[in-house]
This record gives structure tokens, sequence and C-alpha cells, in this order.
């Protein structure tokens, strides 16, 4: 073989090994190793992306590389989770789900263009928002009870504000009308803030709005709390009580999030990410600023990817009685 030619195919060899070492180098690199983006599907400043950039703070400084929040909105949050679902499974573009398009959504949609349970990878769950039930300051009802009994008296007159039809603040509404046995006249406002308006203002006579948002008007003596939808009492809504303990035993509603990673994603990935939530619950500031805004943070055997898994397909199951009960008509 000429010289040249072996000389030739000695560089082409060098050049081949050097380029599968760098591959391999590039292969084992830890994640992450460049920021990773989390879609939160809502616009900037309201409650879903309020928690959602808490937490990625927090999470972030567990990790080498930082957590930046995106937020593509529009058609109830599912804009941001089919771009989610589409997303490339490496890790790098992460969802925030919700009680809306992590359980609600496949029937509110009569062409969804993703599934839940199929399209995405359970990550953890995020702290529970609990809602809680707002009458104005001043208002007749003194108790869960006393509405409802006025409810019934006065079947569909009383009216209920919610943040749209097929919010979670709607469902939830719906499930408590049914639950109680009640008819209200439900009014769909742009988002609960307008909604929350016209209470203070008595346009409305009722609503469910979540216990971080609704706290500052409580502590302002604009709104009245008559119950809570969580499991057990909070210590920022004292004298509260909740709806599972007193007039409808075991109702639960909760606006809840979970971390999610299109299907497909690696499993170091996952483990990676919730660890690091891990460590961040272990962070008693962090818990404790969040149970001060009446943010319920849940024990972790409830968070992981396997009790996510779990609770979003029961989650599914519950809503989708409540939407079909309801009458809701899916949109196109």
């Amino acid at each position: 073989m000429h010289p040249l030619i072996q000389t030739t195919l000695r560089l082409a060899v060098a050049a081949a090994a050097l380029a599968g070492g760098l591959h391999g180098a590039h292969a084992q690199e830890p994640y992450p190793s460049r920021p990773v983006t989390w879609l939160v599907p809502f616009a900037v400043g309201g409650p879903t992306d309020a928690i959602a950039r808490t937490v990625a703070q927090r999470v972030s400084a567990e990790l080498p590389q930082p957590v930046i929040v995106d937020n593509p909105a529009g058609a109830g949050g599912t804009v941001g989770a089919v771009r989610a679902a589409r997303s490339k499974a490496d890790g790098y573009t992460l969802f925030v789900g919700h009680i809306g398009t992590m359980a609600a959504a496949p029937y509110l949609f009569k062409s969804l263009k993703y599934e839940p349970l199929r399209d995405f990878v359970p990550i953890f769950r995020f702290p529970d928002t609990p809602m809680v039930l707002l009458v104005r300051n001043g208002a007749r009802f003194k108790s869960a009870r006393d509405l409802f009994e006025e409810a019934r008296k006065r079947p569909g007159q009383l009216t209920f504000g919610t943040a749209g039809v097929g919010s979670s603040s709607h469902l939830a509404a719906e499930h408590l009308a049914a639950t109680a046995g009640v008819k209200f006249t439900f009014v769909p406002y742009k988002g609960t803030g307008p909604a929350m308006t016209d209470l203070v203002g008595g346009q409305i006579d009722a609503m469910l709005d979540q216990t971080n948002v609704s706290l500052p008007q409580i502590q302002g003596g604009r709104l009245t709390a008559l119950a809570l939808t969580s499991q057990s009492p909070l210590p920022q809504f004292p004298g509260v009580p909740t709806l599972a303990e007193g007039d409808l035993p075991g109702f639960l509603a909760s606006t809840w999030y979970g971390l999610y990673a299109p299907a497909g994603t690696p499993a170091a990935v996952v483990e990676t990410m919730r660890g690091a939530y891990m460590k961040a619950l272990a962070d008693t500031a962090f818990t404790d600023g969040l149970r001060k805004q009446g943010i319920d943070v849940l024990p972790g055997d409830q968070v992981g990817p396997a009790a996510l898994r779990d609770f979003t397909a029961s989650e599914q199951k519950k809503w989708e009685r409540v939407i079909r009960e309801a009458g809701i008509t899916p949109q196109p």
C-alpha cells in the first residue's frame, strides 16, 4: 500500500476514535449539563405560575444548572401540554401539569392532542393548594350550612362565581353543588380575580378560590371564609372548618400540580429531578413559607412518580364523573 494512503487511513482511524471518545464523553455528561425549562401553561403572575416559580427556584438550588420557567399559555393549559408532549425526551423540557390539563382536559375537549398518562412520565407532585368557600364580609351566610340551606329553599337563585367553564374553580363548584344536593347559578368570569371583585361588591353570592389567593382578602376583612376543601383545618384559617369533617363528609377538592416529562424520558433524569425536590422538602424555611400561604405540603410518600401516576389516574376518574353529571359539553 502506498505510504500516503497508509498515512491517510491511520489519520481517519484516529479521527474516528477521537470522535467516538468525544461522543462517549458527551453521553456521560451529568444531568443537567445546561438549564432545564419548565413549561407552565398559564399566564405569568397567575396562581399556577406563582407556585411553579417558587418550586422551580428552590429546586434549582439543588441542581448544577438553573430551572427556567416558560409560559406557553392558551386553551386552558392544553397549548403548553401539547408542546411539552412533543418535546424531546431528554429531560431539558418538563411540564407543570395540574388538575385541568392532566385530569379534566380529556373530558372537556373532544379532540385533545395528547393523553396525560400515555404521553407523560410523572416526576413529582407539588404541594396542593386547597380551596376555600367564600362570601363577602357581612353576608347573611355565617356557615356553609347556611349557604346550602338557602340554596335548597331557592334552587338556582343563588349565584356562584367561577373562573370560567371547565376551570378548576368551576369543576370544584359543580362537585360541591352535587355533593350538597343544591343548585346554584354559575357565573363564569375570565379568572377568579374579576369574580372576587364582584363577590366583594355583592354582585354574586359565593365562590370557591385557592387558599393562597384568598388569604389576603380574608385578612383584609373584605371576604369571609365559610369552609375549606382540604382534608384537615389549616392554621392560617383559624376557626374555619373543613367540608370533609363537617357538612359534606369526605368532600375534597384542591388545585393540585405535578411535574411531568415527555414519555420516554430516561429514568435517571426523573430520579435526579425527584431527588432535588425531596431535598427542597427537607428545607423547613421553604415548606414553612408555603404553609403560611395556606398551601398544603404533602408528605414524601405522596409526592413521588408512582404516587403521582396513581393520583392522576384517580383524579381523571373523579372529574370525568363530575363533568358528565354536570352536563358540561366538551369543546371542539
